[in-house]
């Protein structure tokens, strides 16, 4: 039978710690395939939704009707949300003018100089500041965690949901992407 000292116990648990640690760190930073979304069949309704844009201004999810809409609702102090930005900045590059928006929509408290700061500090160039410092959009989702993106397509409504974070710059995303937001 084997005895642990208090020494022996303590250095065992922090290994554990420090393994659980890096496991967790290691699996926040994993990009998912675009192909784990789950396809919404019929599209279902989108809930009106409200966020603010980098100057304060209230819009509404209604504004983007007519266009295939990528809604990213993250936070800069979420690590997944952190490893999905610069791929998430990539796609709305190349989907620009082609009636395909992306909606990264911060739960920050911090406001628009949070976000600004954190894009400013990892080099996202194409994406917009929307905020929903409040967590509504959240609320009303019913999401668990975040990052959640939500695919609608061009009548609004939610054809596609991806959970946790997300390869956009996959050479495959931007062709996927549109044709969920085709289905009607």
């Amino acid at each position: 039978m084997a005895i642990l000292t208090r020494r022996s116990a303590l250095v065992l648990a922090s290994t554990v710690a420090t393994a659980a640690l890096i496991g967790k760190s290691l699996a926040a930073e994993q990009l998912y395939d675009v192909s784990t979304m789950t396809l919404v069949v019929p599209p279902a309704p989108a809930p009106a939704l409200s966020f603010q844009d980098g100057a304060g201004r209230t819009h509404h999810l209604a504004e983007f009707l007519g266009k295939g809409v990528v809604l990213n609702l993250w936070a800069t102090w979420c690590p997944p949300c952190v490893a999905e930005m610069p791929a998430l900045d990539q796609l709305a590059s190349r989907v620009a003018g082609r009636g395909i928006v992306v909606l990264p929509v911060s739960s920050d408290r911090g406001g628009a100089a949070r976000v600004r700061a954190f894009y400013d500090s990892h080099g996202i160039e194409h994406l917009p500041i929307w905020l929903d410092p409040e967590g509504a959009a959240l609320q009303s989702l019913k999401l668990e965690g975040i990052p959640t993106t939500l695919i609608l397509n061009r009548t609004g409504r939610i054809a596609g949901r991806l959970e946790g974070a997300i390869n956009w710059a996959a050479p495959d995303a931007a062709p996927l992407l549109a044709r969920v937001i085709q289905s009607t």
